[in-house]
């Protein structure tokens, strides 16, 4: 009795009532749990994106790249440390908190966080790997270090391939007759990134991760770009790249050279670039929804549920009122379509010239990682009226970095080497009679080598003891590793795949790589690009001479060979 009087009043007068209560809360929970529950829009609001309270406008354009910047970030070390405790444990990018000014404009309290995948593989905190297990965390005797497989010094500087004449890094393997431009150890190095030096670290900038609704100058998040597989510590191939895209009228991210200050750490010169966001899709004529593809996505046929797709695309724009169907049908349709079918259908779906010139953009530019490379890294604009997709690039840090005789049917891969796809004298030229050419058989990487997501080992690939591929590994030949697809540069994807293979469209990809190659090679534009973007960069407070002089004369050789190889390649020579 005693216990009972203890029973708030209310509930000892309502208790039968409170009883069939749960009781019905269980039976949802028994009959439904198993029920998956599908999300629908109704609206068909053009309108999209989170609302936004406060755009800071700043003293100067961020993205003008003719002009020098200024970046200074200030955070607490006890919060940088917790940061990197979470990234060391299990591998989550935590934002901290930090004050930002941008050219003498203050933010406070914007969000910053690591930024990058295998990029951040070869970073160390007090000497060891940072990343103690799972993604990233493959790190390896030495990984990060400098001669490790994190920091190696690439022999050619931006590009991660080799001008002619150049040596082999220390414990690389060169056999004889490697080919002009093949790429041998530089383009499996990345950047040594060590925890202790947060000014060469890879950031992404949040500036409303901690005040709701505030922008920058429209921007809601913007990267800063750290040396890559692909480039030197410069990032001069990316910035390059960006300029040609934007130069040719192609939607492409915002870019511009600035110095860069963590707390009282030495101040760099670093490369920022504009983060595609909702902000992006404003760059595009008419009313549109931006998909962006995620890195584990495979572009494959998963049924009709939108939930069996949050691994694939995350939608950017137009949340609530548009959704991911769209893309759901282009997916489905591009993995049922017979060759006819998808010869008759696809202009009804995707904007073909478009596409073509994004495929077209790849090659020239020898970005193996797009839509088809292991990061995945591409957008997809969907057009509403006119109710068809454009392929949008981005990331391009692995740009201008393979083999400067891949040809216009050749598909570029990790390191420089390419595969499948191309004619004989594609290959020839590439200075071998097999479509792996370039990056030379026998390779044998430097002790504690560990490899990228999505690595693709040549044949005659020597492992050093204890390597251990990762998921999404393409072995020679295009046999999958563990957790991973066949194709050329350790992914694939099937629009592009019979988008190259298909004869009715051959001629419209032809055409686009002409007028492209005129445009950027014979033209002399991407060597005028080179030396502009340098002498902006020599003007920006940490700018280091000497590794900004190899850098740009590496890329100048590499374009130098792209240049030759490709005039006498008989897509470019025939009158269309």
């Amino acid at each position: 009795m005693r216990l009972r009087h203890r029973i708030p009043v209310r509930i000892r007068h309502y208790w039968k009532f409170l009883a069939g209560c749960l009781a019905f809360l269980l039976v949802l929970t028994v009959t439904l749990s198993t029920v998956r529950i599908r999300p629908y829009v109704t609206s068909s609001s053009d309108t999209g994106g989170g609302q936004v309270t406060q755009d800071i406008a700043g003293t100067v354009d961020l993205f003008d790249e003719t002009v020098a910047h200024s970046i200074t970030l200030v955070f607490r070390d006890a919060d940088y440390e917790r940061m990197l405790d979470a990234f060391s444990d299990d591998g989550e990018k935590e934002y901290v908190e930090a004050d930002l000014t941008i050219d003498g404009t203050t933010l406070p309290s914007v969000g910053i966080r690591l930024k990058g995948n295998s990029t951040l593989a070869g970073l160390t905190r007090d000497g060891e790997t940072a990343r103690r297990g799972g993604p990233g965390g493959q790190g390896g005797p030495g990984a990060g270090q400098p001669g490790g497989p994190g920091g190696q010094e690439r022999q050619g500087g931006a590009r991660g391939g080799m001008p002619r004449g150049a040596a082999a890094p220390d414990g690389v393997t060169v056999p004889d007759g490697a080919g002009r431009g093949a790429v041998i150890g530089g383009g499996f190095s990345r950047a040594a990134l060590k925890a202790e030096e947060p000014e060469t670290l890879p950031w992404l900038i949040r500036f409303d991760e901690y005040v709701d609704g505030r922008r920058y100058q429209g921007h809601r998040e913007i990267a800063v770009r750290v040396a890559g597989m692909g480039g030197g510590s410069t990032v001069l191939n990316e910035a390059v790249t960006l300029n040609l895209l934007a130069a040719a009228g192609e939607v492409t991210q915002e870019y511009a050279y600035t110095s860069f200050t963590v707390n009282d750490r030495p101040t760099t010169a670093r490369l920022v670039v504009e983060h595609p966001d909702e902000h992006f899709a404003e760059d595009f004529d008419g009313a549109g929804v931006l998909y962006k593809s995620l890195a584990t996505g495979r572009f494959t046929d998963q049924g009709d549920d939108p939930i069996d797709y949050a691994d694939d695309f995350k939608q950017i724009t137009m949340k609530g009122s548009q959704d991911l169907q769209p893309v759901i049908d282009l997916i489905r349709w591009v993995d049922g379509a017979s060759d006819a079918e998808f010869d008759e259908q696809l202009a009804d779906r995707v904007d073909v010239e478009s596409l073509a010139r994004y495929v077209a953009w790849q090659n020239l530019l020898l970005n193996f990682d797009d839509m088809s490379g292991p990061g995945r890294n591409y957008y997809l604009w969907y057009d509403l009226t006119s109710k068809k997709f454009s392929v949008i690039g981005w990331d391009y840090n692995l740009a201008l970095s393979g083999d400067a005789t891949q040809g216009p049917h050749e598909q570029g891969r990790l390191g420089g080497g390419f595969r499948g796809g191309g004619d004989q004298g594609d290959r020839d030229r590439a200075g071998g009679t097999e479509p792996d050419a370039g990056l030379p058989d026998g390779f044998t990487p430097p002790e504690g080598f560990t490899p990228p997501e999505g690595f693709t080992p040549p044949e005659g690939f020597t492992p050093p003891e204890g390597f251990t591929p990762p998921d999404g590994t393409t072995g020679p030949g295009g046999n999958a590793g563990p957790g991973g697809n066949a194709g050329p540069g350790g992914g694939g994807h099937k629009l592009k795949e019979r988008f190259l293979a298909s004869e009715k469209f051959k001629q419209v990809y032809e055409a686009a790589y002409r007028d492209l190659y005129q445009e950027v090679y014979a033209s002399g534009a991407a060597l005028d690009a080179v030396d502009a973007i340098t002498k902006v960069l020599a003007t920006v407070d940490g700018y280091d001479a000497a590794a900004a002089g190899s850098d740009a004369e590496s890329l100048r050789t590499l374009i130098g060979q792209r240049t030759e190889s490709l005039a006498s390649n008989e897509v470019i020579t025939q009158s269309g």
